[in-house]
């Protein structure tokens, strides 16, 4: 069980576009934490994240292994400098090497399923299911996918 009072910095992870627009939404949980943001350098993110400390990713990242190797030296970098003790993602592809090498470091990992997956699994979900410690889902029917899973219904 995740004690939220103990978490002292967040990691909040996430390709651009519709995945960081999830992650902004849960700001009543984040803004007053201390926290960083890893995130693709595209003019939304820019204007989204103004004022917030955020490191940029490399992409595309959708079956690009080269753009994998060079996020997974990111996320080595970032996560040793930064020392999070709570990663946050609601995907895509970039989460993973931030999630594997963050559960190497000791963050705890929370993965938000995206909203419009209603009984199939993302790619990503598959991958960091396994590892997270708490994997959320926005539909019912997503328990059957990830029987692990916590329904918290649609975060939108």
């Amino acid at each position: 069980m995740l004690s939220w009072e103990i978490v002292m910095k967040i990691c909040l992870v996430g390709s651009s576009g519709g995945h960081l627009a999830h992650l902004h939404m849960l700001k009543p949980f984040w803004k007053n934490k201390d926290r960083f943001w890893v995130t693709f350098d595209k003019e939304d993110a820019r204007s989204l994240l103004e004022g917030e400390r955020v490191y940029a990713c490399y992409y595309p990242t959708n079956r690009n292994l080269k753009n994998l190797i060079r996020n997974t030296a990111v996320a080595w970098k970032v996560l040793r400098k930064e020392k999070p003790d709570l990663i946050i993602s609601s995907g895509a592809a970039v989460a993973v090497p931030f999630f594997y090498i963050g559960k190497l470091f000791g963050a705890k990992l929370i993965y938000i399923e995206v909203f419009d997956r209603i009984d199939k699994p993302t790619m990503t979900g598959k991958l960091v299911y396994p590892i997270v410690d708490k994997f959320i889902v926005q539909w019912e029917e997503m328990k059957k996918v990830y029987p692990k899973a916590i329904n918290l219904g649609s975060i939108f």
